[in-house]
């Protein structure tokens, strides 16, 4: 059964269901927090009673070690922010201000997947979910798309409640579209604060969909993420709706002889194609780059500062916050726009590895599970959406949207600590 079963399964369901309602009043960037700690309260408090609670939220079992790194991993986060600030001066204030940042934002990065792997939360009810969001987005895309071309203003309003505080207007404001500065033409970014994580949205959900059993809603599930992709017009979008989607699949050949001989003569052929190919791959990226050549630019340069700013003035614990950018990168925040250049520059070299080491060891354990069983490419796919998004974004203040996937990443570790039986049918390889 794909319904609810539990308390916890009924308010992730319920806040997945309601995610249009909730950005039409602009309140989606406090939802996401107060959904993390509440249920990550109630995993700890379900470990605490134990056996004394309730049979329905009762814990799997222990935190699994994957999960403790992502808590110590965010915990170091934490720390390398107040030295950060202690280093530079910041003061109270900025250090309270950025405190409650963490506290919306890395946090989520842990009590997400603490609260899949503890409490008895089942991914069949995240996808059902979320492909009951992709039935909204379908009956709202019409008027989304055609808003620009009858008239309809790009915003509608910014919520009140941004009074609460947040790293900018846009995640309070309701949008039908915005245009391109570049090319001046309209661009769709549906409930998310930009059109480039609109469509990475699109991408986790086309990634939930496809693991949805009902052929119908696995339809409509499909069908909207991949409306959000193109109307984003995003190209990191594409290049996630088609390597985020086969690749996993693509996995369990590994463990196959006759893929390795394929790969062999493929190998022995480069000999004569590689010139061609190495040609054509350049011109492709290229092309991919010109895109959006202005966009290209500035956050080359974004990453270029900040990395030769970390190198000379902050190698271990970073400045603490993001400095405002110089007209070369069109006032842009030194840090922004990269999560691996903005831990770099934020929080140094231990900041880098606080997110490193988790990712990584997440990446690892999906892509075992993936190559033995159907059962890992859902999270590998949701981790590669994870990798994309950072070479692009700032994941953490992108977190309070793509909780869904952190949790499935939690309900992965708990799958496999406990060694589920994967039924033959479902077996890859």
């Amino acid at each position: 059964m794909s319904v609810p079963a539990n308390p916890a399964e009924t308010m992730v369901w319920r806040i997945i269901l309601w995610t249009w309602p909730f950005y039409g009043v602009g309140a989606l960037y406090i939802v996401g927090p107060v959904l993390a700690w509440v249920i990550a309260g109630l995993a700890v408090l379900s470990l605490y009673l134990g056996p004394a609670i309730r049979s329905d939220l009762r814990p799997a079992g222990a935190v699994p070690p994957l999960i403790w790194a992502w808590i110590i991993g965010m915990a170091v986060m934490l720390l390398a922010l107040w030295i950060g600030h202690l280093n530079w001066d910041l003061g109270l204030k900025q250090t309270i201000k950025s405190t409650i940042g963490w506290a919306k934002g890395w946090a989520l990065l842990a009590l997400f997947p603490l609260a899949g792997a503890i409490l008895p939360i089942r991914r069949e009810v995240i996808i059902r979910a979320q492909c009951r969001l992709g039935l909204w987005t379908l009956c709202l895309a019409p008027i989304l798309l055609a808003a620009p071309y009858v008239g309809l203003p790009e915003k509608i309003f910014t919520s009140p409640l941004k009074v609460v505080g947040g790293p900018g207007p846009e995640y309070f404001t309701v949008f039908l579209f915005t245009y391109d500065p570049a090319s001046w033409t309209p661009r769709w970014q549906f409930f998310a604060p930009w059109s480039p994580f609109a469509a990475l949205l699109g991408v986790t959900m086309v990634l939930f969909a496809l693991e949805e059993k009902d052929n119908r809603w696995r339809a409509v599930g499909v069908a909207a993420g991949t409306v959000m992709v193109l109307a984003s017009k995003s190209r990191m979008g594409l290049v996630g709706l088609v390597a985020c989607t086969i690749c996993p699949r693509m996995v369990p050949l590994v463990l196959r002889s006759w893929a390795w001989a394929t790969l062999a003569g493929a190998t022995a052929s480069l000999a004569v194609l590689g010139p061609w190919l190495m040609q054509t791959l350049g011109a492709g990226i290229a092309g991919f780059k010109a895109a959006r050549a202005d966009s290209t630019r500035v956050r080359a340069t974004l990453q270029r500062i900040a990395r030769e700013r970390w190198q000379e003035e902050a190698p271990w614990f970073g400045h603490g916050t993001v400095q405002p950018g110089p007209h070369l990168v069109e006032y842009m925040p030194i840090g922004s726009h990269h999560t691996w250049f903005g831990l770099l520059f934020v929080k140094g070299l231990v900041g880098f590895l606080a997110l490193l080491v988790p990712l990584v060891w997440q990446i690892g354990l999906a892509l075992k599970d993936a190559a033995g069983s159907s059962r890992g490419r859902l999270p590998l796919g949701l981790c590669m959406v994870l990798v994309l998004l950072s070479f692009g974004e700032n994941v953490e203040i992108e977190a309070y949207l793509m909780w869904p996937a952190l949790l499935c990443l939690g309900i992965h570790a708990r799958e496999v600590r406990a060694g589920d039986d994967v039924s033959p049918s479902s077996r890859q390889g």
